[in-house]
């Protein structure tokens, strides 16, 4: 039987280091040089004779696999995609909004964050480097290990793609920031000079480039063997290709970008799923259309909700996402679909004259029959007015498989990569190249799954301007709420375009108090407090 990576994943901490309340984990570099600052530095460095230390752990190959399993766990921890990146990627943009009564939610869409209260932005700092801290121990200390090549090469693969992952968080919400690329060993290795976002950028496409060649194009082929055989989640070549693809969209290297979204395309092991509406469902996890996903589950580990704290065998691998999305009577309402995104779903009816079914699978609203969990929408919400009002349908349990959210734990797998986008970042690629053709293809196979009309014709025959205006169209409705919008709007330049900014401030109240420096998130501010080599964000 395919088992799951995080059904895997003991609650594995590379030694030494403990999560927010320790050292050079949660708060990699901000907690850990105050800790070792403050405290005696030559006793905090002796080794306790009782403790598990890097030097007595890292021996065996399954030393190895648990090492780079730790390095996926804080994909699932409160920062990372558990609750708040989701948080942090959505509801800048104009296909969300937050009425949520929590200002560190809430202050996100209005681009309002301060420096005085981290949480959230500054929870999402710290697990990204968290998770860095445990790749650069798999990458220090495997190589050493002796053990088979092939096993290795894929654990190395992993911490290179997984280190590579969490740079692209980083650099693409706060810009530039240290890059750390061993473990710490004394007091001094915590101080770490600020890097561009250049130069964290490439760190990004080194650490991806690094990774593809030693990973497998799944783990379920005959020449697999070992602890990872048949593993689900883990990281292949087709995910580190589509994200140095994107690293490099991000920064505008349209050709180069284009040839490792190609190498994705013609790899042959990705297709897009009949139903849309399968790839935010639990039942559907791991498809061909999945590139990479994050794994959640409500029967690995236990029933604690991991907010904080050292990670113990009782914390579980759900997600808080649902809860914190869901609709009001099923969660907390906290983010919501914006009516742009809504009203945009019936511009173009599909070619049996219905209205695009994505719709129904990224929203609820009150439509005859509409149910929502086990309820009916027009009958819950009655006399209220979230009658007319709409709520979040994607990664939600809302389709008769749960009372409510109110468990605070969901089994939905988040889907970071799925090959539509990769379709569409390759037709983008092309429109730039002056292609546009090309682009034109490939934009349609997406609009087939959803039975929109044959529009490849025309679309030909578009200037370069107009297929972006299309594009931006295509994505905003392939991609709501997925977290993938505001990096669209900013890597366009739409912010800094007067008419654009207008456009959006007309159908977004929130952008009314955008401001140029804001597209990035503080830094916080216990990092520049004890890191002398960090400076804050300009605004804040």
């Amino acid at each position: 039987m395919k088992q799951n990576i995080f059904c895997l994943i003991r609650q594995f901490i590379p030694a030494p280091g403990c999560r927010r309340s320790g050292l050079a984990t949660g708060k990699y570099l901000a907690l850990g040089a105050l800790i070792l600052l403050a405290a005696c530095g030559k006793q905090l460095d002796q080794v306790n004779p009782n403790a598990q230390t890097s030097a007595s752990f890292w021996k065996t190959s399954d030393d190895a696999v648990q090492g780079v399993n730790g390095a996926y766990a804080p994909l699932l921890l409160d920062g990372a995609y558990m609750r708040f990146t989701p948080i942090l990627l959505d509801v800048r943009a104009d296909d969300t909004r937050s009425n949520s009564p929590w200002t560190a939610i809430s202050n996100v869409g209005k681009f309002q964050l301060g420096t005085a209260d981290p949480s959230g932005y500054g929870w999402a700092f710290d697990e990204y480097y968290e998770g860095i801290y445990r790749c650069n121990q798999v990458l220090s200390y495997v190589p050493a290990i002796t053990m088979d090549d092939a096993l290795k090469n894929r654990v190395l693969g992993q911490a290179y793609f997984l280190r590579g992952l969490y740079y692209f968080h980083l650099v693409n919400l706060f810009g530039g920031v240290p890059i750390v690329l061993k473990p710490p060993v004394t007091s001094s290795d915590f101080i770490v000079k600020q890097s561009t976002a250049d130069e964290v950028w490439a760190q990004v496409e080194s650490d991806l480039k690094a990774a593809i060649p030693l990973l497998p194009i799944d783990y379920t082929a005959a020449t697999i063997s070992g602890p990872d055989a048949g593993n689900l989640g883990r990281a292949t070549k087709g995910a580190a290709t589509a994200y140095l693809g994107k690293a490099l969209l991000f920064n505008h290297d349209f050709t180069n970008a284009s040839a490792q979204f190609k190498a994705v395309i013609d790899q042959g092991n990705y297709a897009l799923m009949a139903n849309y509406k399968d790839n935010f469902t639990e039942a559907a996890e791991n498809n061909i259309e999945s590139i990479f996903e994050v794994q959640f589950s409500l029967t690995a580990g236990g029933t604690v909700l991991g907010w904080q704290g050292i990670p113990a065998s009782t914390w579980g691998k759900g997600s808080a996402r649902a809860v914190t999305y869901g609709a009001p009577n099923f969660g907390f309402g906290d983010v919501q679909p914006s009516f742009a995104l809504f009203n945009e779903f019936f511009q173009e009816k599909t070619v049996d004259s219905t209205v695009d079914p994505r719709l129904d699978a990224t929203i609820f609203y009150n439509k005859p029959g509409e149910k929502i969990y086990l309820d009916t929408f027009s009958v819950v919400y009655a006399n209220s007015s979230y009658l007319t009002d709409i709520f979040t349908r994607k990664y939600e349990n809302g389709d008769g498989n749960k009372v409510n959210e109110y468990d605070w734990r969901s089994g939905i797998n988040d889907r970071l990569m799925r090959y539509a986008d990769v379709l569409l970042m390759y037709a983008e690629c092309q429109n730039e190249l002056g292609n546009t053709a090309e682009c034109a293809k490939y934009i349609q196979m997406v609009r087939n799954r959803v039975r929109l009309p044959d529009r490849t014709a025309e679309f030909s025959g578009y200037t370069q301007a107009q297929m972006r205006e299309q594009i931006g169209h295509e994505r905003f409705l392939e991609f709501g709420m997925e977290g993938h919008r505001f990096d669209d709007i900013r890597r366009w330049g739409w912010l800094s375009d007067p008419t654009k900014l207008a456009w959006l401030q007309a159908r977004d109240a929130e952008f009314n108090s955008y401001i140029p420096g804001k597209e990035l998130y503080p830094i916080p501010q216990t990092e520049i407090d004890n890191n002398p080599g960090v400076k804050q964000n300009p605004t804040y």
